[in-house]
């Protein structure tokens, strides 16, 4: 809990994280000749604005901040986005941006950049229809993101806690993996204990797959009963004011036979080959090479269906991701999940993921969770 100096101190220190980043975007906005941005992707409103409503919008000016929500929130709205002006709007949130854009000027090339990924048909067309010709609408995707894949230092203390909860709440389940148990029991066990280490809640539906489940990469907890003999593959993660962690690991109930446990070394050993090269100037596709060739040499490299890993913050997959043909270089300050996988049909999965920060001379690791292979029972 914080209390007294410190809640003024985080409130001040998130004040100023917030005004440096609206500093850069409008470096941005200057560069590009945009005279308003608006912002319609909630993660990005959030990052901007500190605002954690379900329903928002921002538009950003070289002189100001103005953010539109509804009635639901005009006393959170004001608590939360201490830095903008706040318009409660009763009806449509882009019909009443179409009309603050509408003041902002009655020449001709108005200049307006758009979260085009995120708007419908629909809101553009109200966007259109109330500037005519006076506005020139500029699709301006991926700013903020790019932004938002190097994290600053209040970011990553979030973010070292949400990995902290996650890698704890796992460790502490493992007296209750064993053969009868329910894959959903153990995802409620594991959300429970997240939550009262902190969490407001899992940073996504929490994957617990077991037997020939595993070799499902997304498969979500199930009524199955977890059997004697078999692998299950736990893939979690904590959210903490806003800041997700992502945690994947597997383990054997049984005694695993040579087969498994010849899979379970050529994963640890593709996600060491990636960890050995993350540092800044390293494309993300170099990254994934690393892991590939590995499973590729360890003759695994066609059960490895996914890419080696994504950024991770406000979201749970976001820039960059570490795939083949990705070019984009890693910088210091960014975080990454590291997560190679074997899965083979029938018999099951095994991943192993953990979340890396890129450091000027290599990277250092959030989540610090066993990585050998556990046996159970």
């Amino acid at each position: 809990m914080i209390r007294g100096k410190e809640r003024i101190a985080s409130t001040e220190s998130q004040q100023a994280g917030h005004s440096a980043r609206l500093s850069f975007l409008r470096q941005e906005m200057e560069a590009g000749r945009l005279d308003a941005f608006v912002v319609s992707h909630l993660p990005n409103v959030f990052y901007l604005s500190g605002f954690t409503g379900s329903a928002a919008a921002l538009v950003v000016t070289l002189a100001g901040l103005t953010l539109f929500t509804d009635p639901r929130y005009s006393v959170q709205a004001k608590e939360e986005a201490t830095g903008a002006r706040v318009e409660i709007v009763r009806g449509s949130l882009t019909s009443a941006v179409a009309k603050h854009l509408s003041r902002l000027g009655v020449r001709r090339g108005l200049h307006i950049g758009l979260e085009a990924a995120h708007m419908t048909v629909a809101q553009r067309s109200t966007l259109g229809k109330a500037l005519g010709a006076r506005a020139r609408w500029i699709p301006w995707d991926g700013h903020i993101e790019a932004a938002r894949a190097v994290k600053d230092a209040g970011e990553l203390s979030l973010m070292r806690k949400a990995a902290k909860i996650a890698c704890s709440s796992w460790e502490e389940i493992l007296p209750l993996v064993k053969p009868g148990v329910r894959e959903i029991e153990l995802a409620a066990e594991l959300e429970f204990r997240m939550r009262r280490k902190g969490s407001s809640g899992p940073a996504f539906d929490t994957i617990i797959a077991s037997g020939p489940r595993g070799a499902l990469p997304h498969a979500h907890a199930s009524r199955r009963v977890v059997g004697k003999n078999e692998l299950v593959v736990f893939d979690l993660g904590a959210i903490l004011r806003g800041y997700s962690s992502d945690l994947t690991r597997t383990v054997f109930v049984g005694r695993a036979p040579a087969e498994i446990r010849r899979w379970y070394g050529a994963v640890l050993e593709a996600q060491q080959a990636a960890r050995e090269v993350l540092r800044p100037g390293v494309s993300a596709q170099e990254v994934d090479a690393a892991a590939r060739q590995s499973l590729q040499r360890a003759g695994l490299g066609k059960q490895f269906v996914h890419s080696t890993g994504h950024g991770l913050g406000l979201e749970v997959h976001e820039m960059p991701r570490l795939a083949q043909g990705e070019k984009w270089l890693l910088r210091a300050g960014v975080v990454v999940t590291i997560e190679p996988g074997v899965y083979v049909e029938g018999k099951g999965g095994i991943r192993i993921e953990d979340d890396a920060l890129v450091m000027p001379h290599g990277a250092q690791y959030l989540t610090d969770a066993n990585r050998e292979l556990i046996e159970l029972g």
